[in-house]
């Protein structure tokens, strides 16, 4: 027998029943045209999107031999790093050792020795780069003006970019040190050769002018005084001229662009000239030269005013064939001091990146 109750009961149990099964059709409508959005959209990626073609055997050897080139790179940081944490403690045990064998009272006299030996250095290498400052702040102001020109990125791949942000670091470094340093410019860095510069630590606060446009609108009231430093031209530097502003093309071409900067200068309508090298030595390569060479060669005439000295002074050996063995002998010294490619190299980028970072 049916009571109100029961009716109710049976009324409210067939509708929660009817909502649950419509709710149930809506969500696997849902579902389907979902998972038809998604495949029409797969479809439609793979249509406009070509599948991607396999490396051809060129292209994996090069990319192969980056690979071992980073491998090796990597290994050999490591190693260094080891090397240099072997020596740390070599040092520490050998000071333990030397004052395990002293009294207290030579102990203490020997502790204080070494803090006054560490502050004189910590204070001379203040003095040292207070002096730098001070003679970057003055370049700035009144030095010869050489621009090195950074528009080039789009030609050279990012390994070569990387290499050419390590020649600026190289220039930046030189001319801290030099007894003239010139007023540097850097102009025209965009892209990816801007982010690698904005990435090196202190980049901000070099004491350079910068400027992200090209040369030739930022010089552009002293358009006749723009030279470009090309190996190309038929125009021999004499002397460096203070009224001049000298143009490095930062290129690391590996041979593919050759003549591009002289053709860019006469599209440009500027003067063009090149180092006296030929009058002086002669190359048993091409005469072109890295950025940084080129930067230390002017760098060393501004405070010899001698082609000759600056020459044989950056120029490593490997790059000429001279006869006379005074000459040879010159080479063969200057090359030990500088150091030629191998184990040194570490260090030597560390020690300018060190200089580059302080300033």
């Amino acid at each position: 027998m049916f009571t109100l109750n029961n009716l109710l009961t049976s009324g409210l149990f067939y509708r929660q029943r009817h909502y649950q099964v419509k709710i149930a059709r809506m969500d696997a409508i849902a579902a389907d045209e979902q998972t038809h959005v998604v495949n029409h959209s797969t479809d439609s990626v793979s249509q406009l999107s070509p599948p991607l073609q396999p490396l051809s055997k060129s292209a994996q050897k090069k990319l192969l031999k980056q690979q071992r080139f980073e491998a090796k790179k990597a290994e050999k940081k490591a190693a260094v790093k080891e090397e240099k944490k072997r020596q740390v403690e070599r040092k520490r045990k050998e000071w333990e050792d030397k004052l395990s064998s002293l009294s207290e009272e030579e102990k203490l006299k020997m502790i204080e020795t070494r803090k006054g030996m560490r502050k004189e250095r910590m204070d001379q290498k203040t003095e040292e780069r207070e002096s730098k400052i001070l003679r970057l702040s003055e370049a700035k102001k009144h030095g010869q003006k050489i621009v090195i020109d950074l528009q080039f990125s789009d030609l050279m791949a990012p390994n070569e970019i990387h290499s050419l942000v390590k020649q600026i670091m190289y220039c930046y470094a030189v001319n801290g040190r030099s007894p003239v340093p010139s007023n540097l410019w850097l102009t025209g860095y965009e892209g990816e050769i801007g982010n690698q510069l904005q990435n090196i630590s202190g980049f901000n606060k070099w004491i350079i002018e910068k400027d992200s446009g090209p040369y030739i609108n930022t010089f552009e009231t002293q358009k006749e005084n723009l030279v470009y430093l090309t190996a190309d031209s038929e125009t021999m530097l004499s002397d460096l001229d203070p009224k001049n502003i000298y143009i490095v093309g930062g290129l690391v071409d590996r041979n593919r662009c050759k003549g591009i900067t002289m053709k860019k200068a006469l599209e440009q309508g500027i003067q063009t000239a090149k180092l006296p090298i030929g009058n002086y030595l002669k190359m048993s390569s091409s005469q072109v030269l890295t950025v940084n060479q080129v930067m230390e060669i002017l760098l060393k005439y501004l405070e010899t005013k001698d082609w000759k000295t600056s020459f044989f002074h950056v120029i490593p050996q490997r790059k000429r064939c001279e006869t006379e063995a005074e000459t040879k002998a010159e080479g063969d010294e200057e090359e030990e001091e500088e150091g030629v490619e191998g184990e040194g190299d570490e260090k030597l980028d560390q020690e300018i990146k060190r200089q580059c970072i302080e300033t």
